[in-house]
């Protein structure tokens, strides 16, 4: 049976083949992003305690209500903002669901949306397969900024969304308010959406506020913004977020997810309902995950590559332009073969790859694994 594809570029990720080649070389896993140390005692707990307490069947469509109550007081608390828990969030199986069934929801065929690259991996495949089309802008080099006269260019009457990434994966680039000022400029008087992926809301650095959609009424008014709890509280392997949208929009991403998910696990967000209540679990992230950034920094620091800012996210951009001309796939693969280390090479990130000499390091790790990495790439000439 021959099938068209309908995803023809599309092909193994390059998370799979560094992972892959980390396991088959024993090398130290800087590449691929999910911490290796535990999450918090307190969550195992309250998920076990939901189990035996008998939350083990559906809960509605939208998500637990308790949580999606927990939520809306996070949000009022954060950025002033009030959003409704019974129209306005839904939970769901992670954050990059989020984003797919947001695009799913308002693409169709010969649609545009404007994608900065590098660009998460996910991205241009989900709008590809929704028939659309994805517009590519380039950030600049090497601050990852956007230059939003360019974005004005590039806006046409088939545009239908932008896509915004902050916390930035894979740069650690963040939206400033003057960002978010140009966007509600270029934006206002369209039919212009906008996808706010923002799974690392609370791992910004350096006293930065995370300038998310929900501060902006207007732009809220036209936007789907994704979460993760999975990247948050250390446990990817839940695959659990939440997406938050205006009445009407989220009354239209409901009618694909039901067909889709329907409902997402029970037990876990019983637990997160819970969990949430403590404002430090979430008011502490920022500062725990920057002693790991300013920890490698330091460490990086005995070596020959050089650092790129990271406000943000558990990602560092790193030049190695000191050591070698090579390719940064051509590199990343090498040093993970004979010094054993893997990274991501930031090329991955683009459809058509920019080399920038640079690759990407995931230091949301215990410092020992963060150490015997460093002690490897120290040797590296």
């Amino acid at each position: 049976m021959q099938l068209r594809s309908k995803l023809p570029n599309a092909g193994t990720t390059i998370f799979t083949i560094m992972s892959g080649l980390a396991s088959e070389f024993n090398a130290v896993n800087l590449g691929q992003g999910f911490p290796d140390y535990p999450m918090a005692e307190e969550l195992i707990a309250l998920v076990s305690e939901a189990m035996k307490n008998g939350y083990n069947q559906y809960v509605p469509m939208q998500g637990f209500m308790p949580l999606r109550e927990a939520l809306a007081e996070k949000i009022l608390f954060l950025y002033g903002t009030n959003v409704n828990a019974q129209t306005q969030i839904t939970i769901t199986p992670g954050g990059t669901y989020g984003v797919y069934t947001a695009l799913t929801t308002v693409l169709r065929p010969g649609d545009e949306v404007i994608v900065f690259e590098p660009a998460y991996d996910s991205y241009i495949p989900n709008i590809e397969v929704n028939g659309a089309v994805a517009v590519r802008l380039s950030l600049k080099f090497p601050d990852y900024s956007i230059d939003w006269d360019e974005v004005r260019k590039m806006i046409s009457p088939k545009t239908r969304m932008i896509m915004l990434n902050s916390p930035h994966n894979p740069t650690g680039s963040v939206l400033r308010k003057n960002d978010l000022e140009e966007l509600r400029k270029t934006v206002s008087g369209t039919n212009i959406c906008i996808l706010s992926d923002e799974v690392y809301e609370h791992l910004i650095f350096d006293g930065i506020a995370h300038q998310s959609m929900l501060r902006y009424p207007d732009l809220m008014e036209r936007s789907f913004v994704c979460f993760s709890f999975g990247k948050l509280y250390h446990c990817t392997g839940w695959k659990l977020g939440y997406c938050i949208a205006s009445p009407g929009l989220m009354t239209e991403f409901r009618k694909v997810h039901q067909f889709n998910c329907f409902s997402c696990n029970s037990p876990m967000q019983v637990a997160l309902s819970v969990f949430l209540k403590n404002k430090e679990n979430y008011l502490s992230l920022p500062a725990f995950m920057q002693n790991k950034r300013d920890y490698f920094q330091k460490l990086m620091s005995q070596t020959k590559f050089d650092a790129l800012p990271s406000y943000g996210s558990y990602f560092q951009v790193y030049k190695y332009g000191r050591i070698s001309d090579e390719s940064d796939k051509d590199f990343a693969i090498r040093i993970t073969k004979e010094y054993g280390v893997a990274t991501i090479p930031v090329s991955a990130f683009y459809r058509e790859a920019t080399d920038n000499k640079t690759i990407r390091f995931c230091f949301a790790k215990k410092e020992e694994t963060l150490e015997k990495a460093v002690e490897k790439l120290m040797k590296i000439k």
